[in-house]
């Protein structure tokens, strides 16, 4: 009975002593994230550049050729641009939105298997290397 006593006083003592992580692990999870994504939503993933629609299309074409992904069609709608790519069986579409002439907004959306599926991997993958062309201003090169 004593044993099961200690164990159960040391168990709620160490419960009451990390009871505080969790936030903390969350938190600096969030912060972790800011720096680098936006946002992740089942798959699509989103970020905001302080840079024209027209510097991201042309860092985005930069960082797809660089993967070596093969750019199908670019359709403008409006203040939007879809550039819709293969790779393997996944096909990509990127949505590019000027919200203010510096500012502009990228949805990436890699599907596989016929759309069943969505790869959020290779989604973020090409925002990050689309990010190193617009920070290294690679895209005034081209």
């Amino acid at each position: 009975m004593k044993t099961n006593t200690k164990t159960f006083v040391a168990c709620i003592t160490f419960a009451l002593a990390t009871a505080g992580c969790v936030p903390v692990a969350v938190t600096a999870v969030g912060v972790g994230m800011a720096t680098g994504l936006g946002h992740t939503l089942g798959g699509m993933v989103y970020k905001t550049f302080t840079t024209p629609e027209a510097n991201v299309k042309r860092a985005t074409l930069g960082a797809l050729n660089r993967m070596q992904i093969k750019v199908v069609e670019t359709k403008r709608n409006g203040s939007t641009e879809t550039i819709k790519a293969k790779a393997a069986d996944r096909e990509i579409e990127i949505e590019l939105e000027a919200l203010t002439p510096n500012t502009t907004r990228m949805l990436v959306v890699a599907k596989k298997d016929d759309g069943i599926l969505r790869d959020s991997a290779t989604a973020t993958e090409i925002i990050l290397q689309t990010e190193k062309f617009v920070d290294n201003k690679e895209v005034a090169t081209r």
